[in-house]
């Protein structure tokens, strides 16, 4: 399987700007490779592929007219411009709402990939060796396991990141028979089938008075004022807090349960659909799709079997089978027809346990660590 390990970087003054100076030489060759795929549609109506364009790579680079040092890291940039275009056709094509690609400013483009270990850019014990950079320092809290693929550079406002994908085996955890169904809500951000609950956090929410001072103190200044800068850069810092508490709680959680349950059931939920409705706040404060994400790769890389089921009815179904009705502000259940009287969310966590004993992959674990994506995604390396 497929995971990234972050690490934080300490680059020395001299080696931030180097750094800066890349990623704006990489913002500067991405926008050129798509101004290059527009103007030969608009001109000529030609269509332009990553070969076409990798193919100029060398003769550009003797010309001195790429900054990027390292040769791998063009042929990255340049296949970020055909996923991107990609995607724009893959939309269309779905009936859904395409935006076509555009031009980045280089304050957002914030990553430079070097597709090959060793390949212009080395990780040792205690430090980075990275082309046209020199020795940075890195802190390794944890081993790197398994064998390094890529290595990426991200800047999150000041701070700077190393991000090494490995390849490595799963190493499952001490079996166990015991088994759970998750259902996941906003006055509590998780309740199991066995009756424990997850209180949520609501981190979003906590830090909202700062964020509101930030946001005002921004919204004050003069575009393009460098005391407009200053206090773009504390509300990115506040954001990022948050972001980091609620990735931490997440881990947390996702870990503890996958640690206890060898049988693992929850929702499958559309949360882009009810992130656009009037609970978008709280839906996004939760981040129901990254405890999911972390869920899935812990219980992949532990052996564990994950099933998700279909979420319609889960709340207006008791255990008996009768239908309940009940509104989001009903967070009882009464069921006329067998008299189970308990909370809302508990029903519900059993309702999800239930439908998944029905899934063939609950039965066969081997079919069910087959299905689950051999790449689960830890992190994203570009905004």
């Amino acid at each position: 399987m497929r995971l990234t390990y972050k690490y934080r970087l300490y680059p020395t003054p001299t080696q931030a700007d180097a750094l800066r100076a890349q990623l704006r030489a990489a913002c500067d060759l991405y926008n050129a490779a798509l101004q290059e795929r527009r103007s030969a549609w608009q001109v000529c109506r030609t269509s332009l592929n990553y070969y076409d364009q990798a193919n100029q790579l060398k003769a550009m680079r003797a010309e001195g007219l790429i900054g990027v040092a390292n040769y791998g890291c063009c042929q990255d940039i340049l296949r970020r411009v055909e996923k991107a275009y990609r995607g724009f056709f893959a939309r269309c094509r779905r009936g859904q709402r395409a935006g076509f690609p555009r031009f980045k400013s280089a304050r957002r483009y914030d990553s430079l990939t070097f597709p090959t270990h060793g390949n212009g850019c080395r990780l040792l014990p205690a430090e980075l060796r990275m082309q046209g950079v020199g020795v940075i320092d890195v802190e390794l809290h944890r081993p790197v396991v398994g064998a390094i693929k890529t290595l990426t550079i991200l800047r999150d406002v000041d701070h700077w990141y190393l991000c090494v994908s490995v390849e490595q085996d799963a190493v499952p955890l001490p079996a166990s028979d015991r088994e759970v169904g998750i259902d996941v809500g906003l006055t509590t951000f998780a309740v199991l089938s066995d009756g424990r609950q997850i209180e949520n956090p609501r981190h979003l929410k906590r830090a909202a008075a700062h964020l509101r001072r930030c946001q005002r103190r921004l919204a004050r200044r003069t575009r393009g004022s460098h005391r407009r800068h200053k206090a773009r850069v504390l509300l990115a810092k506040a954001l990022r807090k948050v972001k980091n508490q609620r990735r931490d709680f997440h881990h947390q959680a996702s870990r503890a349960i996958v640690n206890t349950y060898g049988q693992i059931a929850v929702e499958h939920l559309a949360v882009k659909g009810l992130s656009a409705g009037r609970l978008a706040r709280s839906v996004n404060d939760a981040g129901w799709a990254s405890f999911f994400t972390k869920l899935a790769y812990k219980a992949e890389s532990a052996g564990r079997v994950l099933v998700t089921v279909d979420p319609r009815g889960t709340s207006q179904t008791c255990v008996c089978g009768a239908t309940v009705r009940k509104t989001l502000d009903d967070r009882w259940h009464d069921c006329p027809a067998c008299g189970l009287s308990a909370g809302r969310d508990f029903v519900s966590a059993d309702i999800v346990l239930q439908r998944a004993r029905i899934e063939p992959s609950w039965h066969n674990v081997e079919a069910s660590r087959s299905s689950v994506p051999r790449e689960a995604v830890v992190i994203q390396t570009d905004r």
